[in-house]
């Protein structure tokens, strides 16, 4: 990247400065080079001057133009300027510039894509609810972050496994059964009441429905341990069923899908607990086993089994941590959980170093809650009172697309409200109508080009000096910056705005530059350039797991 290429210019400028005693030989920080937020100071900035001067004794402007007099020549560069309090400042070269459309072209859809990663193997797990309901619309905020995410990774040269979790045993599985047995009984007449930790939603009442209409009455006649047993197992299998369904339709596919209960038929449960023990983290009070997290510096310590016997949901995690780590060996886990397990983050990592792992190779994502708004008004989500809302009405309503972007446009760390007639809008106003109509638009303007027999053959990218359509090339650029930020920070909420501004920028060299004309090789040039800028817009369109439309 060309980022890296200036750093490493100004890099070999500071050492010949040192060499020739222009600047003394103080240890240089890192270089970073950024953008300026005002174009008229150039492509590129680097404030390395400011960051010298205390320890160089010398003003930064006087430390900038030294550095700026060391920087030679090159093919990218038009100039190099130095600007107060001391900034160095680099304007590219239009020539340099034009030339990276073949640049583009020629690297297709991998443009954009790096060996940031090497090859590690990493494991992305995210989703991963109980299966005792439908997926709502909060589910659907991790969902897109984690799948966004995996392909960004992917893309930066990283192995990617994308994992589901699912808690197939315990408390709340045991709910579940015994609330569907309730349902099943009163949909067949037997006036029995639902326990109050039972699962109440609307949902409970359908799924006992399509149960009784493929099996009968059969349950009734059985013992009821073996009832809630058999029929909750049918139960789960449908939810299971049903969320993959959803989450296909939504794009996100997974190569894992992992069950709690193999925790405990594999011995992995066992083994952890044994090297706890071991390492003397594990105490027994009052008749359950806690974890020591406070010998690792927590504010209290944790269950992990509780005095009837049975794990609790952080004992499950230890064991499926220990899993991904010591047996599957993934180099880093980055776990996406939703806002109600804020708690549980700082227990897991402690749990993580007391097994003898890094605790810097997990990496925890907590998503926040999602507030759907129609016309101003917010629309309530229960979960248990049957007034829920779920990820597949949301899809039926505004389309996966928009589903998809909404979700991905801001920090996950932020609260969302998610705009339900703005998502529906087919006006510039909804963002996600603006990036993708550019991209039809770059597709009609292709198929024009064709039916009328123009190609691209003449093409002379030198005659590309417009400034539309430079600034247009420009924003292509930054697309491997974009991905290399994304894996580095875990924030894909940078592809919305950036599609956004490639847009922007596509319809503003629409509207400057005739691009059919009578001139072949202007045609042809600016030809190449429609093709670069729909590749770029449809790769990072499909980075977010978007559709990048030919018509609309």
């Amino acid at each position: 990247m060309l980022k890296k290429t200036i750093a490493q210019l100004i890099a070999q400028a500071i050492s010949r400065a040192q060499q020739e005693r222009k600047l003394p030989g103080v240890n240089v920080p890192e270089i970073i080079v950024e953008h300026p937020q005002n174009p008229e100071h150039g492509d590129y900035a680097c404030s390395i001057a400011l960051k010298l001067a205390r320890a160089a004794g010398r003003s930064p402007l006087a430390i900038a133009s030294d550095i700026a007099g060391y920087i030679p020549p090159t093919e990218e560069i038009a100039s190099v300027a130095v600007a107060a309090p001391g900034f160095i400042n680099f304007t590219l070269k239009n020539e340099w510039l034009a030339k990276q459309v073949d640049t583009i072209l020629a690297q297709g859809e991998a443009y954009g894509n790096s060996n940031l990663g090497e090859g590690k193997l990493i494991q992305i797990e995210f989703v991963s609810i109980n299966p005792t309901g439908p997926l709502h619309v909060g589910h659907g905020r991790g969902a897109v972050l984690g799948s966004t995410l995996s392909n960004i990774m992917t893309a930066s040269g990283y192995r990617v496994v994308r994992e589901y979790y699912f808690n197939d045993a315990g408390s709340q599985m045991d709910a579940f059964r015994r609330s569907l047995w309730v349902r099943y009984q009163q949909r067949l007449g037997r006036n029995v009441p639902m326990p109050e930790e039972g699962y109440h939603g609307n949902y409970m009442i359908d799924l006992a429905g399509e149960i009784i209409a493929k099996e009968g009455d059969r349950f009734l006649r059985m013992p009821e341990e073996a009832a809630v047993n058999e029929l909750g197992n049918l139960g789960l299998a449908r939810i299971l069923e049903a969320t993959r369904e959803d989450l296909k339709r939504l794009r996100v596919e997974f190569d894992v899908w992992f069950s709690e209960k193999s925790l405990y038929q594999n011995g992995q449960f066992e083994k952890v607990i044994r090297l706890l023990r071991e390492k003397g983290y594990l105490a027994e009070r009052e008749g359950a086993v806690w974890f020591v997290a406070t010998a690792l510096g927590e504010d209290k310590d944790n269950v992990v089994i509780r005095s009837n016997g049975s794990p609790t949901y952080f004992g499950a995690d230890i064991a499926y941590h220990y899993n991904k780590f010591i047996e599957r060996k993934f180099d880093r886990v980055i776990n996406i959980w939703g806002a109600d397990h804020m708690g549980h983050v700082s227990r897991m990592k402690a749990v993580v170093e007391a097994l003898g792992i890094d605790p810097a190779r997990l990496e925890i994502i907590i998503h926040q809650m999602v507030t759907l708004k129609r016309g101003g008004e917010v629309v309530k989500i229960s979960k248990r009172s049957g007034d829920i809302i779920t990820l597949r009405e949301l899809m039926d309503e505004v389309g996966v697309d928009a589903c998809r972007f909404f979700f991905l446009c801001r920090t996950a760390d932020s609260q969302m409200d998610f705009d339900l007639e703005l998502a529906k809008k087919q006006s510039a106003d909804n963002p996600v109508y603006y990036v993708q109509y550019a991209h039809a638009r770059i597709a009609s303007i292709l198929r024009m080009a064709q039916e009328k027999g123009v190609t691209d053959d003449e093409g002379d990218l030198s005659l590309l000096h417009d400034e539309a359509e430079l600034q247009l090339i420009r924003r292509m650029l930054l697309l491997p910056e974009i991905i290399e930020t994304i894996a580095q920070t875990l924030e894909p909420h940078h592809l919305t705005y950036y599609a956004q501004d490639l847009a922007t920028a596509f319809h503003a060299f629409y509207k400057d530059c005739r691009v059919i004309s009578d001139d072949r090789a202007l045609t042809g040039a600016r030809l190449k350039l429609v093709k670069a800028a729909k590749l770029v817009l449809g790769r990072t369109l499909r980075l977010m797991g978007m559709d990048a439309p030919e018509r609309m």
